[in-house]
């Protein structure tokens, strides 16, 4: 992309990336519909805690497994075909929720929504890098992520309402069949690459897909991105994807109008920080791991005492300043995706992304079937303890997660600090540091930085 970009390129572009993050914000909205829906289906459909957590095992599970394919598809065919397709798979698989009559039918509709959503988040991070210069994509990629989380908001309250009034049915048929006509907006709209740019999608032979995948997983950076992602992410998410709902009616004592007020500080937070730490973090690249880290420290705080109260009933004030704090984790984990854009030519973007998007998913799917199945039996009669003892497996998860990421945090930076002796152009000058490693692993790649 050239580096002049007209006023008239800034609106075309801004078209385009509104057109394509919609698709995203009513993924995210579909997503998060069972949080506020849950207590509702496991009484539809007869189920108990174990079997509703399969719902969003199934749809998250689909959904980081549909990454790095993803990735390589966008890629391939570019992100418009993709995000059509995506329009027209959640449409069809929310409207089959709707008319669902029994469990089995249920779970192939949320498979077939955690398919369309898997494909969204990655093509509109592609449409970010291939329309904005480079200095900028931190900006529109957090902003994509807030924007998104409006469709989280509006699966909270306004949601609860509408299913209230109107029903399971009509709720579910209307937003899906909305969806569904969207496809063809997103189809005339939006385009793959600038008017002018001569770059087109990259052509990866079948024979070549593995290969592609592991150049990708290879780049050290790329391993940060995708354990950034998975331990900033999960737990919020995971409260407000399925646990948060019954966790604050049954465990914490809220009425549902409650409930979903705080949890929609999951959206609300998050939209306020997201542009935030987009811009801070775009301006001074240097920043990204700090902030990760000092989110990590307040969020194991947070854990610690909503899991060690006494009784496991902290005052609701106390729960709802944690909802909000933890909220932060959505909005920081861009900084994964900041990395993959960073460290990867814009040929690979799409699939670098795809690979860092797992990691968050994985731990929400690990995350959702370990709550469900230490809760065990109904829902309805979990009580503090109950919950206190299942969401214990959140903190192993951020042990895992912060272990992990340290690893790679050392390796990435021995990789830049390897190019940077080459005389190489690296996205981040930084200096060594007594806990650094002297030199990156043989076999491991060197940093790839991106097309400015």
């Amino acid at each position: 992309m050239s580096s002049v970009v007209t006023p008239r390129a800034d609106r075309a572009a801004l078209l385009v990336w509104g057109t394509a993050v919609a698709v995203y914000l009513v993924a995210v909205f579909h997503r998060a519909s069972l949080g506020v829906a849950g207590l509702e289906a496991a009484e539809r459909f007869g189920i108990g805690s174990a079997a509703l957590g399969t719902f969003t095992v199934l749809q998250i599970g689909v959904y980081a497994a549909m990454q790095v394919p993803t990735g390589v598809l966008v890629d391939r065919f570019g992100p418009r075909r993709v995000l059509t397709a995506a329009a027209l798979f959640m449409g069809t698989g929310q409207v089959l929720f709707a008319v669902a009559g029994s469990f089995p039918v249920a779970l192939a509709a949320r498979a077939l929504l955690g398919l369309g959503d898997a494909m969204t988040f990655v093509s509109v991070l592609r449409i970010c890098a291939a329309h904005f210069p480079r200095r900028s994509y931190t900006r529109f990629a957090a902003l994509s992520a807030a924007t998104g989380m409006f469709g989280n908001l509006v699966a909270t309250v306004p949601l609860t309402l509408l299913l209230s009034t109107a029903g399971w049915t009509a709720t579910f048929a209307a937003t899906g069949a909305v969806t569904f006509a969207y496809a063809l907006v997103v189809a005339l709209r939006v385009r793959d690459t600038p008017d002018g740019d001569a770059s087109r999608p990259v052509v990866v032979a079948p024979r070549d897909v593995l290969s592609h995948v592991r150049a990708v997983w290879k780049v050290p950076g790329n391993r940060l991105g995708f354990w950034v992602h998975f331990t900033t992410m999960f737990a919020p998410a995971s409260l407000g994807l399925l646990w948060g709902f019954p966790y604050l009616v049954q465990a914490q004592g809220m009425t549902a109008p409650q409930a979903g007020a705080t949890l929609s500080l999951l959206v609300l937070v998050g939209m306020v920080f997201g542009p935030v730490i987009g811009e801070t973090t775009g301006r001074r690249p240097v920043l990204r791991l700090p902030v990760v880290w000092s989110y990590m420290a307040l969020s194991f705080v947070l854990w610690a005492v909503l899991l060690g109260w006494p009784g496991g009933v902290p005052p609701k004030p106390v729960v709802v300043v944690a909802v909000g704090l933890m909220s932060i984790g959505g909005p920081i984990s861009s900084v994964s995706f900041a990395l993959a854009r960073d460290y990867n030519p814009l040929s690979r973007v799409g699939t670098a992304t795809g690979v860092v998007n797992v990691g968050g998913f994985c731990a929400i799917t690990i995350t959702s079937f370990a709550v469900g199945v230490l809760l065990g039996g109904d829902t309805a009669a979990a009580g503090p303890r109950d919950f206190r003892t299942a969401f214990l497996a959140i903190a192993v998860l951020l042990v895992l997660g912060s272990w992990r990421m340290f690893v790679w945090w050392r390796r990435a930076r021995a990789a830049v600090f390897a190019a940077t002796e080459r005389g190489e152009a690296v996205p981040v000058r930084i200096r060594r540091r007594a806990w650094d490693i002297p030199a990156l692993p043989a076999g491991e790649a060197q940093p790839e930085p991106a097309r400015p």
